[in-house]
């Protein structure tokens, strides 16, 4: 299906305080889960999937932002950060990386405001470019990464404690943070 191309209009200032707003509390949500996962459980292989391990999947969550922060943002100045190691990168590390490759996500939002409520598109790129879907897209792939890492600890045999796995879902708090 082709995406319609629509005129660029001006998108509010107060929907983009709404959009980035909503993208830091997942963002929260993201970095919450990373700083709480056990440290014992932060190298282990994923049942099923030996050479993966939840550090790689957590690590994947900060380099898929960098990549495309680099494909949609790098020609408009926006400087896509560092990628982490993901098989030496440790937990505190990659929550610094986080909130690192978050601003970046904040300013493809911003740029893409500025440009009539549309984000540049990638030539491979499989979601349409308008910023509701943009954001949709960044939240639902972290939010299957965090249920994967939940899932994983509870398979592994370290059941995250009920704080944990249910804070991810605190937005309420996580937005006033």
């Amino acid at each position: 299906m082709k995406e319609k191309t629509m005129a660029a209009e001006p998108v509010a200032p107060e929907h983009v305080r709404e959009l980035l707003a909503a993208w830091r509390t997942n963002d929260r949500a993201t970095i919450f889960l990373v700083r709480r996962l056990p440290k014992d459980v932060w190298p282990s292989p994923i049942p099923g999937v030996p050479r993966l391990t939840v550090r790689m999947i957590a690590a994947h969550i900060h380099n898929a932002r960098c990549g495309w922060i680099r494909s949609l943002g790098e020609r408009d100045g926006i400087e896509p950060p560092a990628r982490v190691d993901r098989r030496r990168v440790g937990r505190a590390e990659l929550a610094r990386a986080l909130s690192r490759s978050s601003r970046g996500i904040a300013d493809l939002i911003r740029l893409g405001a500025s440009r009539g409520g549309r984000v540049p598109r990638a030539t491979w790129q499989n979601f349409p470019t308008d910023l509701a879907h943009f954001l949709s897209y960044f939240v639902a792939h972290e939010a299957h990464h965090r249920g994967q890492l939940i899932m994983i600890c509870h398979q592994l045999g370290r059941r995250l404690p009920s704080a944990v796995a249910d804070g991810v879902w605190q937005w309420t708090r996580l937005a006033r943070e």
